[in-house]
């Protein structure tokens, strides 16, 4: 597989900030590359980047498989995370959650069937001063409640 030309450009463009003996300083920003164009990261994909970057497969796929941020499977258009955490469950987490599954209705790790959302359950967001924590695309959204997640749903459709 070859990548496509906006990621490589952007690949190229996060290689210049780092110095050229260290390529596995750009994996992040090439995998957000590869995922902002691609929807998500398959082992081609993985592959592709490790070539462009010059580096063993397993450390592309190291990151790939350890950060939240990174979608290994086809998600919806949006992907919705939900912080289900010590800090948010103590928030009440569990009602915002409730109130994503009645609304979306689907459950965590599914789709729904026109492929807008997918739910997500995730083990912290590191905002627990806002707990509960949604996270959707690049925007996190703190202090939810189950009314609030009807306001932030309405705002995607």
């Amino acid at each position: 597989m070859e990548l496509p030309e906006p990621v490589t450009r952007r690949i190229d463009q996060a290689r210049t900030r780092y110095p050229a003996e260290e390529p596995r300083a750009a994996v992040i920003e090439a995998l957000h590359a590869a995922q902002d164009e691609l929807g998500w990261l398959d082992q081609p994909t993985l592959d592709a980047v490790a070539d462009y970057l010059g580096l063993e497969p397993i450390k592309v796929y190291e990151a790939a498989t350890f950060y939240d941020m990174f979608n290994r499977e086809p998600v919806g258009r949006h992907h919705v995370r939900v912080c289900t955490n010590i800090s948010c469950w103590l928030c009440d987490s569990d009602a915002v959650t409730d109130r994503l599954r009645e609304r979306l209705g689907i459950d965590f790790g599914e789709t729904t069937s026109d492929g807008r959302f997918t739910l997500t359950e995730v083990e912290c967001l590191g905002a627990c001063g806002g707990a509960p924590v949604i996270w959707i695309g690049r925007s996190y959204y703190e202090n939810a409640t189950p009314e609030r997640v009807e306001e932030i749903l309405d705002g995607l459709e």
